[in-house]
């Protein structure tokens, strides 16, 4: 007997010992601290602020917007891309779930069957064989290895729903976008008919000019051609019109009459340059990209973990039973009944190195998660800091511009003076309002780009995603216990 207990221990050490390893295989991705990334110059000097609300589009006052933002929540088909793919990671968890506990099967079946002559001779003959069974098994999942695959399946299903959530603000930032650049549009519309009526004023007068032996054909020709520009800018002013009209009906999810059924955006009202305080720390709760990042991380991580419980053993129950009946019997009778219960034991000696790779493919998967959210966080932050100095930059171009406004506008009542006082002549006038028209465009286009700004940095900030306690996150040493 004790032969016998030394040759089985023996045995089993051999076996063990000759079993598949995850020894060395690690991943090497490590997640950036958020508190690592300097910003406090970037961010200084700049007033405090709340995050933005889940519905900031009504911080630009005009309500036409917000009715727009409203329908394309509602309509837009591209949404529902992103809610397909939430369901169907929702259903990837159901199933991850649903493995981890037993499983019970039942099946009957009729069949009939007539051996070889050359087998049985003349006891061959057709038979009919009538049998139904039931079986039950259940991987105990000592390691834990089917809780991790659930829990990284739930990670993938949150990120996904986050991602959903990511589309949709990400749409309400397009159309306010677009609705901006549709006020701008209409503005260009507005300034290019000005510029029209000034050339073909100034045209006139010069060729009465001409006419009256004042000036020449060049300036006439000059004139025609300050004429045909005028009209090539008020055509691409309509079409400007036309396109964020055009736009708007796809974020809308309509076809293009309904572009042709809003009206024209009054001045919005950009936010305020202010920014939330402690930004890079509360940055990861408020940005959907990172948050969904973030989820993706620890999924990954949680597929290591599932990984792993494959090189070690495994116990599982298993029970079946059933009768079965031939030729004519009654299948239900006792002496056709059959069954078989026990646990078994599964342990991977050898497999031609397929666990080692599905681990190592499990840690790259791992590492690829981390690399995106390293990238995602460090885009984030520095993506808030580069809107906030466009914006600080238009400020300051806006401040400049109203003083060359200011001194246009002063310089065509000056012109105006001269002309009705007899001193200069109206043709002179006229070119000091083209001065003028040019100061009012620059004006408009600071403005646009002004507001167009402050929608982008309310996306940066999250554009109003509401935080979750439940959202994991990642620790810089987080893989060391994977390693």
């Amino acid at each position: 007997m004790r032969l016998h207990l030394l040759a089985a221990a023996t045995a089993l050490t051999l076996a063990l010992a000759g079993c598949v390893s995850s020894g060395g295989v690690h991943p090497d991705g490590t997640p950036i601290d958020p508190s690592s990334l300097k910003a406090d110059r970037s961010l200084a000097n700049l007033s405090a602020a709340a995050w933005p609300t889940a519905d900031w589009w009504t911080g630009l006052g005009d309500a036409q917007l917000d009715t727009l933002v409203t329908e394309a929540l509602r309509n837009n088909p591209g949404l529902g891309v992103a809610d397909a793919r939430a369901r169907a990671a929702q259903a990837e968890t159901g199933i991850a779930d649903a493995a981890r506990g037993p499983s019970v099967n039942g099946g009957a079946a009729v069949a009939g069957a007539r051996p070889p002559a050359a087998l049985l001779g003349d006891k061959a003959h057709f038979a009919v064989a009538k049998y139904g069974y039931a079986s039950f098994k259940w991987d105990l999942d000592l390691w834990g290895g089917k809780r991790a695959a659930w829990e990284a399946a739930v990670g993938q299903a949150r990120a996904a729903e986050v991602d959903a959530r990511a589309a949709r603000i990400e749409l309400s930032g397009n159309v306010a976008r677009a609705y901006a650049q549709l006020g701008y549009a209409f503005t260009q519309q507005d300034l290019a008919a000005g510029e029209l009526k000034r050339a073909d004023q100034s045209r006139e007068l010069t060729r009465q000019r001409v006419a009256a032996g004042i000036d020449n054909q060049i300036q006439l020709k000059q004139s025609d051609a300050e004429v045909a520009s005028a009209e090539q800018d008020t055509a691409l002013a309509r079409r400007a019109v036309d396109a964020a009209r055009s736009s708007l009906s796809v974020l809308l999810g309509k076809g293009p009459d309904r572009g042709l059924e809003i009206a024209r955006p009054q001045p919005l009202q950009p936010a305020a340059l202010a920014v939330p305080t402690n930004l890079p720390l509360e940055l990861l709760g408020h940005r959907a990209d990172l948050v969904a990042a973030r989820w993706r991380v620890e999924a990954a991580s949680k597929d290591i973990e599932a990984a792993k419980t494959e090189f070690l053993p495994n116990i599982s129950i298993g029970a079946m039973a059933g009768v079965i009946s031939m030729g004519g019997g009654n299948p239900l009778s006792l002496a056709g009944r059959f069954y078989q219960f026990g646990p078994s034991l599964s342990l991977p000696i050898f497999d031609g190195g397929k666990l080692r790779a599905n681990l190592s493919g499990k840690d790259a998967q791992y590492d690829l998660a981390v690399a995106q959210y390293n990238q995602t966080l460090v885009g984030a932050l520095n993506q808030v800091a580069d809107e906030l100095s466009a914006l600080q930059s238009v400020q300051e171009q806006l401040a400049a511009q109203q003083r060359a406004q200011d001194a246009a506008q002063q310089a065509w009542q000056l012109a105006l003076q001269r002309y009705q006082a007899g001193i200069g002549s109206y043709l002179e006038a006229l070119v000091v309002r083209q001065q003028l028209l040019a100061a009012n465009r620059g004006m408009a286009a600071l403005q646009a780009q002004q507001v167009d700004l402050s929608v982008q940095l309310i996306q940066a900030l999250g554009g109003g995603f509401q935080p979750q306690a439940e959202v994991p996150t990642p620790s810089p040493t987080s893989h060391s216990s994977r390693s």
